[in-house]
């Protein structure tokens, strides 16, 4: 019987051990954990219910608005200015100057005499030959004389007809040669610069100086040949020279036939008339008119983005309240330069003062609510 007894009370020590054991302990840890979180969720779900107050996010873009009128696109080159009147004088014959009878900045008339180069060699050679020929003369007139009383040979008679014209040609020629001295004024103009001077020596395409006329001048630039279906003569175009700060409106006068096969460019040109103050060789800014429409949509190109298809469109904002609802327009690009761009309405309408989102329409969709900075 008392073994019986510490037996029990052995098992009952042992059962009170286990009942104490860490797992037990942790268990029971869980379970109240997981009933805390069952009751935040619950008071989390209660306190939704009674939360009415919701934050709307209403997306700023930027808009610039469409403009429904006369449109042009213009290409821009860098041009110079020319002249077909700009030439070197030369001499055209070989000897030492004489005289130079005009000035740097002297006004000229075609003809007149520039310079002379020394013809004294040139002289004494023309009245010999000039003696020579009317010996000549005086006896085919007596050759001519004897054939025709029978005396004379018809011989004698060719042989001074020959002599006569072999000096006369002679006596042309040295005259030729000698008038080359005279340097003279190809047309009227200015004398821009004199390259040779009084007491040198000339020789035949020595330049003398030169002689400029800039009455009649054209602006001409190269273009590239991208262009060359829609810019024609009478295009117009707008030039600027920054060198005299002015400007001009004027129209191609002409299209060139070549295309230059190193830059692929081609040559346009637009004439000036009673020219006042270009010089050749002046730097210009050509701006050509290559497209000119009588109406068209014209709106900020940097709100035209592209769908997956590729195709272009923009959005077009209308007044909601205090804010606006945004639109998608599809479009299609005509021509775009300095920030706009000329388009026709493929789906959709956009009328003239219309606000085109020309900033911050990538995070946009149709239909969206958003607010203008």
């Amino acid at each position: 019987m008392k073994k019986y007894r510490q037996s029990i009370i052995i098992m009952g020590i042992l059962f009170s051990f286990a009942a104490c054991s860490p797992n037990t302990k942790l268990d029971k840890l869980k379970e109240k954990k997981a009933a805390l979180k069952a009751k935040v969720a619950a008071l989390d779900e209660q306190i939704n219910k009674l939360d009415t107050v919701q934050d709307i996010v209403i997306p700023y873009v930027e808009s610039k608005g469409a403009m429904i009128g006369k449109y042009s696109h213009q290409v821009a080159v860098q041009g110079d200015v020319e002249t077909d009147k700009e030439v070197m004088v030369i001499a055209e014959a070989n000897g030492q100057i004489t005289s130079v009878l005009v000035k740097e900045g002297q006004k000229v008339t075609k003809g007149q005499t520039l310079a002379r180069i020394d013809t004294d060699i040139l002289s004494s050679n023309v009245k010999e030959v000039q003696s020579q020929l009317e010996f000549a003369e005086y006896n085919q007139k007596k050759q001519k004389e004897l054939f025709e009383r029978g005396v004379g040979t018809e011989f004698d008679l060719k042989q001074a007809t020959n002599n006569v014209s072999n000096l006369r040609t002679k006596l042309a020629t040295l005259k030729t040669q000698r008038s080359k001295g005279v340097v003279k004024a190809p047309f009227s103009g200015v004398v821009d610069e004199i390259m040779a001077h009084e007491g040198e020596l000339a020789s035949a395409q020595s330049p003398v100086m030169r002689v400029v006329n800039t009455k009649n001048v054209r602006f001409v630039g190269d273009i590239s040949e991208h262009y060359y279906s829609t810019i024609k003569e009478g295009s117009k175009v707008l030039v600027y020279v920054p060198t005299l700060k002015d400007t001009f409106n004027l129209q191609l006068t002409s299209i060139g036939q070549y295309i230059h096969p190193t830059n692929r460019t081609f040559r346009v040109k637009a004439d000036i008339k009673e020219n006042k103050g270009l010089l050749p060789n002046m730097l210009a800014e050509m701006h050509i008119t290559d497209l000119s429409l009588d109406s068209a949509t014209v709106v900020p190109a940097t709100g035209i983005m592209k769908n997956q298809n590729n195709e272009d469109y923009a959005f077009m904002l209308r007044k909601e309240g205090d804010n606006y609802k945004a639109h998608k327009i599809m479009v299609k690009i005509i021509s775009q330069q300095n920030g706009q761009a000329a388009i026709n309405v493929v789906k959709g309408t956009i009328n003239d003062g219309d606000q085109i989102v020309s900033a911050g329409g990538r995070g946009i969709t149709d239909g969206e609510i958003v607010r203008i900075q």
